[in-house]
């Protein structure tokens, strides 16, 4: 029997305007954040279609059970991402185009590829995560808690659910496919879309939301569009169009803990690798202890200073 949970929250993105700038002390991981939001419509989109169409194809109960909690977590994530970027659209109507956009290339891989480069796609991304997301809910005082409380909550509900979720893509995979080597071969090409995407959010960003509003160019999160600003500064004919400064979403996190959160991120993608073994952030043993305690999770920072212990 698995052990996922689906919890089905609300976040009053509809109760007040969604700030594009929601942790106003860090732009940068404001716009990362919000391109997230972005991606997980769209790949969320294709983890529910590439289920349904997986289940007729599993012969282990146990197996078919974690993939249903895992694909209804999954679709949990995405209508509250959708809210989150409703609220945003309100705003930045322009931002229509760019969610299209980004919905229509996961569209596009689910009718083009075969249904094992998705089951790789997904336990090769969901694999790196628990590394990732590490990193980001052991800096959350700084990452999450200066922000909206709306968005903060939701990011924070998101990530250590994909902790509790660590294994589940992989075990799927490995009950339909079961080649690391496959795995591991396809892994260039499935990061080069998810960069896709995330540049496709970014670009939108910075067409769409006025400096004023976003304060950095929202593309500089990618090394090759700095080298690219670089070059332009010495051959003018690269130049890019000025959109704000670039400072970098991790940029004052300590750098030791950024290096082993790349380590887990390589070592996410060799043979034989079990995301059950990874270190998990303490951050999440509390969320699931809270939650189970009936706090309000949706509003992670303000029920606890308010003092509310209950939905």
């Amino acid at each position: 029997m698995t052990d996922l949970i689906v919890r089905k929250l609300t976040f009053a993105f509809e109760e007040h305007d969604v700030p594009f700038l929601w942790n106003p002390e860090n732009p940068a991981f404001s716009s990362m954040a919000n391109a997230v939001s972005f991606l997980a419509i769209g790949f969320e989109k294709m983890i529910v279609q590439m289920i349904t169409q997986a289940k007729p194809m599993f012969t282990d109960p146990a197996v078919a059970e974690e993939a249903d909690a895992f694909m209804r977590q999954e679709g949990q994530h995405s209508t509250a991402h959708r809210q989150h970027v409703r609220g945003l659209i309100r705003s930045y109507p322009g931002l229509q185009e760019t969610l299209d956009e980004v919905v229509t290339e996961f569209d596009k891989l689910t009718a083009q590829t075969p249904l094992k480069y998705r089951l790789a796609y997904t336990a090769d991304l969901e694999a790196t995560f628990t590394s990732v997301f590490k990193l980001m809910l052991d800096n959350e005082a700084a990452l999450f808690r200066p922000g909206d409380d709306r968005v903060a909550s939701l990011f924070i509900w998101h990530f250590v659910e994909e902790v509790e979720h660590r294994s589940s893509a992989l075990i799927i995979f490995d009950s339909l496919v079961g080649s690391d080597l496959y795995r591991m071969r396809v892994a260039p090409s499935i990061f080069r879309h998810v960069l896709r995407i995330m540049r496709i959010a970014c670009a939108g960003f910075n067409k769409h939301v006025p400096l004023e509003d976003r304060k950095i160019d929202a593309m500089s999160m990618f090394a090759t569009y700095r080298y690219q600003q670089l070059l332009g500064k010495v051959f003018p004919r690269f130049a890019v169009p000025y959109a704000g400064p670039g400072p970098r979403a991790f940029d004052d996190l300590p750098l030791g803990e950024q290096l082993i959160a790349l380590r887990g991120i390589i070592r996410s993608q060799m043979p034989k690798h079990d995301p059950a073994h990874e270190n998990t952030p303490a951050l999440a043993d509390v969320w699931f202890e809270r939650y189970r305690d009936g706090y309000d999770v949706t509003r992670w920072y303000t029920a606890e200073t308010t003092g509310a212990e209950k939905n």
